[in-house]
């Protein structure tokens, strides 16, 4: 990455400044850094001023996070997500006892992630029926 920017578009060289995956991500430029702080999204790269420097894989990995978010996972969680499936993107199938592992830790996270997701449904409809109950109290 040479450094180069393109002010207008918030992009270097194939990368994207953290404005500009702030904005196609809807995390905070906070929650960017924080990220970046504490391990579990670094930027691909910097500027020669020591502005992040964000991929479209970077990007990707963020939309993963996000969308882990409101299910209620931990960032160590997120972090082992993310690690499992670097892991499956990289696997070359000669070892199948690790790739075998790593489908099966992934079928956990998906069964976790189906369980969550009901949880948010029913309370969603007990929200629905609050919002019913008091507008019906309004008439």
């Amino acid at each position: 990455m040479d450094g180069r920017s393109d002010d207008t578009t918030g992009t270097t060289a194939g990368t994207m400044h953290i404005g500009a995956v702030a904005e196609r991500t809807g995390l905070s430029l906070r929650t960017l850094r924080h990220y970046d702080d504490v391990g579990l999204l670094r930027p691909s790269g910097r500027t020669d001023g020591g502005f992040r420097l964000y991929t479209e894989r970077d990007v990707e990995r963020l939309l993963v996070v996000r969308r882990m978010k409101p299910l209620g996972f931990t960032l160590e969680e997120m972090s082992d997500l993310l690690d499992l499936v670097d892991r499956l993107d990289a696997a070359d199938g000669s070892d199948v006892d690790d790739l075998d592992e790593t489908r099966t830790r992934l079928a956990d996270y998906v069964a976790r992630a189906e369980e969550r997701r009901a949880d948010l449904a029913r309370k969603l409809d007990m929200a629905d029926e609050f919002i019913g109950l008091l507008r019906s109290r309004r008439r």
